[in-house]
C-alpha cells in the first residue's frame, strides 16, 4: 500500500458508535494505518446509532462513545490522525423510518461535543450544558423527556 501512493490520495475513517468500542483494538488498527502511511479520522455518533426505530437518544451510550474515541485518540500517534467526525444518523437506510430527531437530540450532541472539546466529561461540565441549554436536571443514563 505504501508503495503504491494511495496513502496520499485517500484518508481513512474508522466508524464505532458503540459504548465500548475495544480501545486496544482500535489503537492497533490505527498503528497498522499509520505504518502503510495512511492520515485516520474517527467516526462517532451523538444520535441515530442504537436503533432504526429508536424516539430519544440515549445520552450516556453516546457519551461513553465520545469517551472511547478519546482513548483511542490518547494513545495513537498524534502525527496519523486527522479529526473525528461526530455524526447524528437521522435513519438507519432510505427505508427506514426516522429516528431520534435533531430537536430532541440537541442534549446529546451538546454533552458530546463539550466532553470532546474538554477532552472528557465532568460535573462541571454537565453543569456548562445545563446552563448553555438553559435546563435544569441533564439526565444523562435515562431517557429525557
Amino acid at each position: 500500500l505504501s508503495e503504491s501512493g494511495i496513502p496520499q490520495l485517500v484518508q481513512l475513517m474508522i466508524w464505532d458508535y458503540a459504548a465500548d468500542i475495544e480501545v486496544e483494538g482500535k489503537v492497533q488498527l490505527v498503528e497498522k494505518y499509520r505504518r502503510c502511511g495512511f492520515k485516520v479520522w474517527f467516526a462517532s455518533a451523538f444520535k441515530g446509532a442504537t436503533g432504526a426505530n429508536q424516539s430519544l437518544p440515549l445520552i450516556g451510550h453516546h457519551l461513553r462513545n465520545q469517551l472511547e474515541w478519546l482513548q483511542v485518540a490518547s494513545r495513537s500517534p498524534a502525527d496519523v490522525l486527522e479529526g473525528i467526525a461526530l455524526t447524528g444518523w437521522q435513519r438507519y437506510d432510505h427505508f427506514s423510518v426516522l429516528c431520534e430527531l435533531l430537536p430532541v437530540a440537541i442534549p446529546s450532541l451538546a454533552v458530546c461535543l463539550q466532553a470532546l472539546k474538554n477532552g472528557g466529561y465532568s460535573e462541571k461540565i454537565k453543569e456548562n450544558v445545563e446552563e448553555l441549554l438553559g435546563m435544569s436536571n441533564l439526565k444523562i443514563d435515562t431517557f429525557m423527556r
